[in-house]
């Protein structure tokens, strides 16, 4: 094998099909990235038997050829490599490449070793990078990191025409966001349950371009601008997070966001670990408290419509914060039952339906 490849355009590859390899691989081989030269096309693929990535991209093909590499080294080489044109070659049991002055004789792993990447599964929709970054990034934090509970480690997709929700919960605090997309069939349906850490990267590197989104044999497929990943889905058993996102909300303040989430991390400076942010709204303000304890005390006072009943209320600040994140409005607004239930954190986009829902749990007011 034998090929010539722009710097840049290499190097963003190889880093983007790094990401899907394994930290600790269940066999040697899936530390390698697999390289195929044919024709125009340079083709580097990682997988690890629940995630695989391909990206695809011009190279002058001298020889056309196979050949595996450890990923993570040749990751590492070809950002601090000059700006110049980078050639491989296989030699034996060696991968050489050359840049400018800089030769590097890289070890070869077996190919014939290296499993199989699966297909991308049929595409059953499209939408544009940027909305599906959005989403995923709205969603994606209230995903749990406890891997003894699968279920709560993924973000649940549902698909009824050409409607899709996002939604994802680790028992504190659920997340949700609607968004338009264009469907292959105006009538297709489909629900699934994508592991969060995918999804989360698959958003960070597709979001220049329109996304492709396939469903399929328990793997879902996303593909934009010549890379892919698929990736193995989750067990579907999910809660019914729509009924816990509907009620009654005789309680509702609006503050800005920007300020409104400075508040927050400053008066948070005095709080304990795993103590309180305490907000009480009165007409036309919030006063934002914290700490009391051994450090010490902050409070802050911003301005706030408030509908309904005076009420205090009180949130871990890093749930608060991560809802407040996904805000995409100028202003945010607290719908609120007491403070003993949870809040409900939306946008306030007129008199539209709110596309973006985050329901966090309250504490006990004090804690």
């Amino acid at each position: 094998m034998k090929f010539r490849v722009n710097r840049d355009v290499l190097a963003d590859a190889v880093v983007w099909a790094a990401r899907a390899l394994p930290n600790r691989p269940a066999v040697p081989v899936l530390s390698g990235l697999l390289l195929e030269a044919d024709g125009e096309d340079l083709v580097l693929s990682a997988f690890d038997y629940d995630v695989s990535a391909r990206a695809t991209i011009e190279a002058d093909v001298a020889e056309p050829g196979r050949v595996l590499i450890p990923g993570r080294v040749l990751a590492e080489i070809t950002r601090s490599l000059p700006a110049q044109p980078v050639e491989i070659v296989t030699d034996g049991s060696e991968a050489v490449l050359t840049c400018g002055s800089a030769e590097f004789g890289l070890l070869t792993m077996p190919v014939e070793d290296f499993p199989t990447l699966p297909e991308i599964p049929q595409k059953i929709g499209a939408v544009g990078g940027g909305v599906f970054a959005s989403a995923v990034g709205q969603v994606a934090p209230a995903a749990s990191r406890d891997e003894t509970l699968p279920m709560l480690t993924g973000v649940r997709v549902d698909i009824a025409g050409e409607q899709v929700t996002m939604a994802a919960t680790d028992r504190y605090r659920i997340a949700a966001r609607e968004f338009e997309w264009r469907p292959e069939q105006p009538d297709v349906t489909a629900a699934a349950m994508v592991p969060a850490r995918v999804l989360v990267e698959v958003a960070k590197s597709l979001r220049g371009g329109e996304v492709s989104i396939g469903l399929g044999d328990g793997l879902a497929g996303f593909e934009s601008l010549g890379r892919s990943t698929t990736v193995r889905l989750l067990d579907e058993q999910f809660i019914d997070y729509r009924a816990r996102l509907t009620a009654d909300w005789p309680i509702r303040a609006d503050i800005r966001v920007a300020p409104f989430v400075e508040a927050i991390k400053r008066v948070a400076l005095v709080a304990e670990r795993n103590t309180a942010i305490r907000l009480t709204f009165g007409h036309g303000q919030v006063l934002i408290q914290a700490g009391g304890g051994d450090i010490g005390r902050g409070t802050e006072v911003l301005d706030a419509e408030l509908t309904g009943e005076e009420i205090q209320i009180a949130f871990q600040s890093h749930f608060l914060l991560d809802g407040l994140s996904g805000v995409e409005t100028e202003f945010v607004r607290l719908n609120m039952q007491s403070s003993s239930r949870p809040a409900l954190v939306t946008e306030v986009p007129g008199d539209a339906e709110p596309a973006f829902r985050y329901l966090v749990m309250s504490l006990r007011v004090g804690v």
